[in-house]
């Protein structure tokens, strides 16, 4: 069974270990404790919307990708197909830098359509 808390947890903690982050950097920068945030990474608690916009700042991640990364993960662990409108390598390394200008353009649909 999927549980959403946990990949959320996984997206999270995903995106600030690309970054080379420590817990204790982000929770500082999110205004959240660290263990708060190590719960919430480890799918252990629910993080409120309010939470989870603030760690994403912190993160420098657009939510709409973290959510997006979840969705995903959650359709396959459904059996679902996928279809690809940002590939994944683009995805990662819009995650691994933070809010760039290419994750920027993605989330306000400056890209071209694919096909």
């Amino acid at each position: 069974m999927v549980v959403l808390r946990r990949e959320i947890g996984d997206v999270l903690r995903d995106a600030r270990q690309r970054q080379g982050r420590t817990l204790r950097e982000v929770s500082s920068a999110a205004r959240v404790s660290l263990g708060y945030l190590s719960e919430v990474e480890r799918g252990q608690k629910e993080a409120s919307s309010e939470l989870l916009a603030s760690i994403c700042e912190a993160l420098d991640v657009p939510m709409s990708l973290v959510l997006r990364e979840v969705s995903d993960r959650i359709a396959v662990a459904e059996g679902l197909h996928i279809p690809d409108t940002i590939p994944a390598d683009v995805f990662a390394g819009m995650l691994s830098r933070g809010g760039d200008h290419d994750a920027d353009q993605a989330m306000r649909g400056d890209l071209a359509p694919v096909g």
